[in-house]
């Protein structure tokens, strides 16, 4: 039983997602204080905190729902727009030049350029 976990854990698939997991958490972090200590304030100078838990329906808590609503279209926005984009810049590699010529194509220019001596 110790053998299978041992073998279990020793693969590199459970390595790397517990590498993952973590790196991702604390990726986790550094997006969320981005939004908190500088999108939100930011974005709190022009048209205020904005705050929308007060918003009640019987005892449906909707505005707590749009918050967290509001939270997320922000977090993907700052995620996308200071991550994602300039990550794909960054990582954007140059076009392929043109391959040369095959040999059969070189091999015909050959005899092209011989026969035009002629």
């Amino acid at each position: 039983m110790f053998a299978g976990f041992k073998q279990f854990v020793s693969r590199g698939n459970a390595i790397d997602l517990a590498v993952g997991v973590m790196i991702g958490g604390a990726f986790g972090t550094i997006v969320n204080s981005l939004v908190k200590d500088v999108i939100t304030p930011i974005l709190g100078m022009f048209g205020g905190q904005p705050d929308f838990s007060a918003i009640h329906i019987g005892s449906i808590q909707l505005g707590s729902f749009l918050n967290a609503v509001i939270a997320f279209l922000i977090m993907a926005a700052v995620l996308y727009y200071f991550i994602v984009v300039p990550f794909n810049r960054f990582s954007a590699k140059a076009p392929a030049p043109p391959p040369g010529p095959t040999a059969e194509q070189k091999l015909l220019t050959e005899i092209r350029d011989l026969l035009a001596k002629k």
